[in-house]
């Protein structure tokens, strides 16, 4: 034990720690700094967790460490009862629990660096399986899981790389080969130079080539400042995009809001801050002055032997040991009043606790909510220059996801019932085939016994007799039906003829008289 601790206190001291510990104030690091500096040792090796633990809840930071060291692959010793113990010492900030990680994680930092580099693109994201029936969301995680094989590959061949560098006599041989162009080169300027020399007015020409030159570089030079202001302007309408969505989202909520809900909510701020400015800080302030005292007070004494160390222990057992008789002698002396009055502080100092942790939980709230803020500005910014489409609100996702669920409830109803088809369908199958076979049995039964009794073909006449007479029926009913038809056409055309006669009586009378006046 001793050995481990020396040498994480070595390791502690050297970059990029620089913690200028001994044995004994790393020995007398309370819960919290020992947690804090394991914090800051998996900040090394994981910059995303060089945080300060007192802005988080203490669940949230042993929750946090546990994540990091099951990336890291750390195997606790013991057995699933010494794993809860584990748990508990990583949020009591046990020194038992604490020194291992550290000495764990000092032995091997430039491993550990890597591993975790590589988890945060190979830790693979688990998507639900509702989520996998939508055709784009199964797309997505195809190509992530392709991006995830790529990334492996490029990862091997750059440590392969660098592992597989260039030796010596290479290098040499390349620098060798360099400076026998540059002298082939050289002696080709100088060919170049004697050929130029004979042509008339060669210098104008050399100057206009230098022109020439100069005005290419200076094209080149204002199409890369050209494609800096498109940049540059292409990033200024997004911050004048995120600044209309902005004031979009301040006047929707100052149309929505009330000033009663407003000034609620600015007197809510306004405690909260007057309680952070006039109790939590000072008393956070007071403790670390408090705690600054002791370590100048501990560094400013000199070295200490091992009789100082049991001559301090033993001070400490009989201060101890007075403290607890002033207690019993307290409890003694215990009064009625007293005990209420200990009851009352006791309540307040939970009530005050309670209200710490609250303060903080909120803190720690509006942080990660500033933080979202930020993520979500970043992820909308991202998506406008791939020329993506909108970023879907809370309201919106909802909706998309309860869409996908009706969806997929249907697409499972719809399969279930196909299912059943398919398995109706495969029993009427057999069973016709039952059939089919049966009544070829039962022919094959019927010809063997008109065979027998001398009447062979009597069922397939029987069969023609029946079909020829089924036919007849079909044509009688046609036959009828047609004569339904005729009768009927008939009948049109007589009440046609009798209305054209009725039509033409009155022209057939006149027709007479003419001809009796004609004759």
């Amino acid at each position: 034990m001793g050995d481990q601790i020396q040498f994480i206190v070595e390791k502690l001291n050297q970059e990029p720690f620089r913690k200028n510990y001994n044995l004994i104030s790393f020995d007398s690091l309370e819960p919290l700094q020992l947690l804090q500096l394991l914090s800051d040792v998996l900040g090394e090796i994981d910059p995303k967790h060089a945080v300060d633990i007192r802005e988080e809840l203490p669940e949230q930071t042993a929750k946090r460490m546990l994540n990091l060291l099951g990336i890291l692959k750390y195997k606790p010793p013991g057995t699933l009862s010494d794993l809860s113990a584990f748990r508990q010492g990583l949020v009591t900030g046990s020194k038992t629990v604490i020194h291992p990680v550290l000495h764990w994680l000092l032995q091997r930092t430039s491993e550990l660096r890597t591993r975790a580099y590589l988890a945060r693109f190979l830790v693979k994201l688990e998507v639900p399986a509702e989520f996998l029936q939508d055709d784009t969301v199964a797309d997505f995680n195809q190509q992530y899981e392709e991006l995830m094989e790529a990334f492996k590959n490029l990862h091997k061949e750059n440590e392969q790389l660098k592992i597989s560098g260039l030796s010596t006599a290479e290098i040499r041989r390349d620098i060798s080969a360099m400076e026998e162009e540059k002298d082939q080169l050289a002696k080709r300027v100088e060919r170049l130079k004697k050929r130029v020399e004979t042509v008339q007015n060669h210098q104008r020409m050399l100057e206009i080539a230098r022109q020439l030159r100069l005005e290419k570089e200076r094209e080149e030079s204002l199409a890369q400042q050209k494609q800096e202001q498109k940049s540059q302007l292409f990033h200024a309408e997004q911050k004048l995009q995120r600044a209309q969505v902005q004031l979009k989202e301040m006047q929707h909520m100052v149309a929505d809001s009330k000033p009663d809900s407003l000034m609620k909510k600015l007197e809510e701020e306004m405690n909260f801050n007057s309680y952070l400015v006039t109790e939590k800080i000072p008393r956070e302030m007071e403790s670390k002055k408090t705690s600054v005292y002791f370590l100048q007070k501990v560094v400013a004494e000199p070295a200490m032997t091992q009789a100082d160390l049991t001559a301090l222990e033993s001070e400490r057992d009989e201060v101890n040991a007075e403290i607890n008789q002033l207690i019993e002698k307290r409890m003694i002396k215990y009064e009625p009043t007293d005990s209420k009055f200990s009851m009352y502080r006791q309540q307040a100092s939970i009530i005050s606790r309670k209200k710490e942790a609250k303060a903080e939980e909120l803190q720690a709230a509006k942080e990660e909510m500033s933080s979202l803020e930020r993520q979500m500005e970043q992820k909308s910014s991202q998506a406008h220059e791939l020329k993506g489409s909108e970023v879907l609100t809370e309201d919106e996702f909802k909706q998309y996801v309860s869409k996908l669920r009706s969806k997929n409830t249907f697409y499972k109803k719809k399969r279930l019932e196909i299912a059943e088809i398919t398995a109706e369908f495969g029993i009427l199958q057999r069973t016709e085939e039952l059939l089919r076979q049966r009544h070829e049995a039962i022919q094959q039964q019927l010809q063997a016994t008109e065979e027998k009794k001398g009447i062979s073909g009597y069922s397939y006449t029987q069969e023609e007799l029946e079909r020829v007479s089924a036919v007849k029926s079909e044509m009688d009913e046609v036959k009828g039906q047609t004569l339904d038809n005729m009768s009927e056409m008939v009948k049109k055309l007589n009440a046609m003829v009798a209305e054209k006669k009725a039509s033409l009586a009155p022209v057939i009378k006149e027709l007479r008289q003419l001809r009796q006046n004609c004759q």
